[in-house]
């Protein structure tokens, strides 16, 4: 067993910890959100674990966490985290944090050809320590926040820098440090998404379930108003209503309340509390149309397509002989990137994103080689 975490709540508190984690030389991060559980979810708390102490850092109580920007900006200091993008662009979204010099040890587990990368597995089948992920849903905004919260959370860091060094070493043995470098790189390049209720975010689900023009209509109506309900009650609206309810209401839209309590997946709670908005949301959608207009698609050139047919074969082909995803190779992106520039010389591969230094010294010639083995 191990000492429990320190739990930091106070802004004294925290430039306490920050004075201690700016002396290691890495430390291991982590953090719990309450996404599943709010309309808007937020960062609830913030881990860290260094060689000699476990910490528990609560932005829901400490007002300005600020403090922490320094030490996560530090290229001197490595950030080992375990799958970091969704932790990255939380801390960036949340705390507009940037950190750099990242070891990802799901990113390395898949260079180095694991198959059962979540960190449970990780941490049981090379380190023989069991940790059960029954939290991992949970509602991270609670407080006071109970104990075995705090056990999980301790948890998700505390054996991380010695996963990071037992995978470092696999990298090391197999020459793939530059590699998995590059890969991790890959992690922090990430464009936060606007976090705002799209009105015409409902068009997407009218092709796929052939609706009509009042359909449509209805369904416009409801979306939205599932959307505001969702804020009212600080819920996930998909959670609150899902797209299967609402289309359940668009292809049968009721009439009555009594009508509304026999839909399935409405909870009877939201129809005491707002049943009259989803019948008038209906009649509003039923007295108009709206017609269907796909989106728009970029019209690709056949001689691109083919060039990232002979790319994409190509991935796959080093993938399945290297024992990984083909993803470790290279982006999708990136391929599609080559297949429009169609480059003559490995210098022409220069600028692509995703598609770092490693990466053209190891594929330019087999690169050039898959658009040259098929007519331009």
């Amino acid at each position: 067993m191990f000492a429990p975490a320190t739990y930091v709540e106070t802004g004294a508190a925290l430039d306490a910890a920050v004075d201690r984690l700016s002396a290691a030389d890495r430390i291991a991060c982590d953090t719990e959100s309450n996404s599943m559980h709010a309309y808007r979810g937020r960062t609830c708390l913030i881990q860290f674990s260094t060689p000699g102490e476990d910490l528990l850092i609560d932005p829901l109580a400490i007002a300005d966490v600020s403090a922490l920007a320094a030490v996560l900006a530090d290229p001197a200091i490595e950030k080992v985290f375990h799958a970091a993008e969704y932790d990255l662009i939380c801390l960036k979204r949340d705390f507009d944090f940037d950190v750099l010099n990242i070891f990802d040890t799901m990113a390395a587990a898949r260079v180095c050809g694991y198959q059962r990368i979540g960190l449970g597995h990780m941490l049981e089948d090379l380190l023989g320590v069991r940790h059960s992920k029954k939290h991992q849903t949970d509602d991270w905004a609670r407080r006071p926040l109970p104990a075995g919260f705090r056990r999980y959370a301790q948890m998700d860091t505390r054996h991380l820098l010695a996963l990071r060094d037992a995978l470092h070493a696999e990298l090391q043995a197999a020459d793939r440090i530059e590699e998995a470098r590059e890969y991790f790189a890959d992690v922090t390049r990430f464009d936060l998404k606007p976090d705002e209720f799209d009105p015409e975010g409902y068009r997407a689900l009218c092709r796929p379930n052939s609706l009509n023009g009042q359909q449509i209509a209805i369904l416009r109506e409801l979306y939205i108003l599932r959307d505001e309900l969702a804020q009212s009650v600080d819920r996930p609206s998909h959670q609150l209503i899902t797209n299967k309810t609402l289309l359940q209401l668009v292809k049968s839209p009721p009439r009555t309340l009594k009508q509304l309590y026999d839909v399935r997946g409405l909870p009877a709670w939201l129809i005491r509390q707002s049943g009259d908005e989803f019948i008038q949301a209906v009649r509003h959608g039923k007295a108009s149309r709206v017609d269907y207009i796909p989106p728009a698609q970029e019209t690709i050139p056949q001689r691109v397509i083919d060039r990232y047919s002979a790319l994409h074969n190509w991935r796959r082909e080093t993938a399945q002989a290297r024992g990984v995803e083909s993803d470790v190779i290279i982006s999708k992106d990136a391929l599609w990137d080559i297949a429009r520039r169609n480059p003559a010389s490995p210098a022409e591969l220069d600028g692509i994103r995703g598609l770092g230094p490693w990466r053209r010294k190891t594929y330019a010639a087999a690169l050039l080689g898959a658009l040259n083995g098929h007519d331009n």
